[in-house]
């Protein structure tokens, strides 16, 4: 059965980060689109996005195209925002898939639920920047993120990578919504992601969702530059009964 994915990438990236996934998903007679969220990508304007911003963008995307049965997948910051977007649009979504994801509380915003070492070291570098953005620094992508990945490739990734605003993180956030809703929900773990911490996603943040299905994979934090057959592969069963 045909299958339609809607993939909200993660800090630093764009939609562009899910190409290589998309194509291996229609190899596989599935249809998946993955928009870029405001204030991500490069050339766009990083002044006063906020988190509401991302979500209102998905939920537009789903909406335009007027898809039903979607499979929402969030990768890393991602999770935050496919939350919010299954609370605003619950009749549209089928499954929640959470690809090493944040999962936030009610009331809390992306920053409260990080290491707080990391959670430092983004606002520390936001206060540093004129624009109020935040840009992962190369040792700790090549070293804890993409550490799967050659070093060129890592570094051909990282170029490509854009600065995040920093405000999508500290919003507060509301998740009544979310937390009364029955749509099913899974969570990827990839066994060999350093970039938070052991045990940070899963079980830290899987534990989050409640009843949910896990479905492990190899692989690091970026496993769809690293891994694309395979995650197409896990993603097809995570949104499986």
């Amino acid at each position: 059965m045909n299958k339609t994915f809607v993939l909200v990438h993660g800090s630093w990236h764009g939609g562009w980060a899910w190409n290589d996934v998309i194509r291996e998903l229609a190899a596989k007679g599935h249809r998946a689109y993955a928009p870029t969220l405001p204030g991500h990508g490069p050339g766009a304007d990083r002044k006063g996005n906020t988190h509401q911003d991302c979500v209102d963008a998905v939920v537009a995307e789903i909406e335009r195209h007027s898809r039903e049965g979607v499979i929402l997948v969030g990768h890393s910051f991602g999770g935050s925002v496919i939350q919010r977007v299954a609370a605003t649009i619950p009749d549209r979504i089928t499954r929640l898939v959470f690809l090493d994801a944040l999962v936030v509380g009610d009331a809390q915003c992306v920053v409260d639920v990080l290491p707080a070492e990391f959670a430092a070291l983004t606002n520390d570098m936001a206060a540093a920047s004129s624009d109020n953005t935040m840009m992962i620094p190369w040792e700790a992508w090549r070293d804890n993120f993409i550490q799967d990945a050659p070093e060129t490739v890592a570094r051909a990734i990282w170029e490509q990578l854009s600065p995040e605003p920093h405000q999508v993180n500290l919003d507060k956030l509301d998740l009544k919504g979310f937390c009364s809703l029955a749509i099913p929900r899974s969570f990827i773990y990839c066994r060999q992601d350093k970039s938070l911490g052991p045990g940070f996603f899963h079980p830290g943040m899987s534990s989050r969702l409640g009843s949910f299905k896990l479905v492990e994979m190899d692989g690091g934090h970026e496993v769809m530059f690293t891994r694309p057959q395979e995650l197409a592969r896990t993603l097809i069963e995570a949104s499986s009964d």
